[in-house]
């Protein structure tokens, strides 16, 4: 994950590589599962530390509060997000940007159904600070590398138009995705079958057809 989206997470006294103790990711899947079960809109520090078997005082060593939990959460889920999808867009068995990006956003649709706390929290935009404690929205970043492979990869083109027009793709396959999970943990086919037309279609005018080489 980029170190400045990293720091923009308020942990609190503890330094970049403590995130990987065994405690803090003990913390982090206890978070992950008590939003998983309820949604992030109603967690709190106190059902985290109960989950985790641990002391409201080790919460806060890591953690300033409930929103730091959040946050930190999203941002683990962005960097997970982020190494999943670049490495489905640069495998070598996909022949054409479509084959690419379809497969890579089927990997965003299964950290829905199986990625704990995924379908409520997503990569972390959900929560509406302000001011934005970030630069550019999670889901930017997560449009942005995607991009940046196919980019490479199959030499489509890179320009501001392009970029905005796939950052809209990804937002509305995003929305149609959670529209998709929000009473289905399978995911509604309808919409999401409904977010690759519409991702394709936004596309295909500046990438061309995939049945066209």
């Amino acid at each position: 994950m980029d170190a400045t989206i990293a720091g923009q997470v308020a942990l609190r006294n503890e330094p970049v590589q403590a995130r990987s103790t065994a405690r803090l990711a003990a913390l982090m899947d206890a978070a992950a599962a008590v939003v998983d079960e309820i949604g992030y809109e109603r967690l709190t520090t106190a059902m985290v530390a109960e989950r985790a078997g641990a002391s409201i005082g080790t919460v806060y060593r890591y953690f300033p509060d409930r929103i730091a939990v959040l946050q930190a959460l999203g941002a683990r889920n962005l960097e997970r997000a982020l190494s999943r999808v670049a490495d489905e867009a640069a495998n070598s068995d996909h022949d054409d940007w479509a084959s690419a990006l379809n497969a890579s956003l089927e990997i965003l649709i299964e950290a829905f159904r199986t990625e704990p706390g995924f379908r409520s929290l997503r990569v972390g935009d959900v929560i509406d600070l302000r001011p934005a404690p970030n630069e550019i929205p999670f889901k930017s970043a997560v449009a942005g590398a995607l991009l940046d492979s196919l980019v490479v990869r199959f030499d489509v083109p890179d320009n501001d138009e392009v970029r905005f027009a796939f950052e809209t793709a990804i937002e509305v396959s995003d929305a149609l995705a959670a529209r998709a999970f929000a009473r289905n943990p399978d995911g509604d086919e309808s919409f999401l079958e409904a977010g690759g037309h519409i991702v394709a279609s936004l596309l295909e005018p500046h990438f061309g057809s995939p049945a066209k080489g």
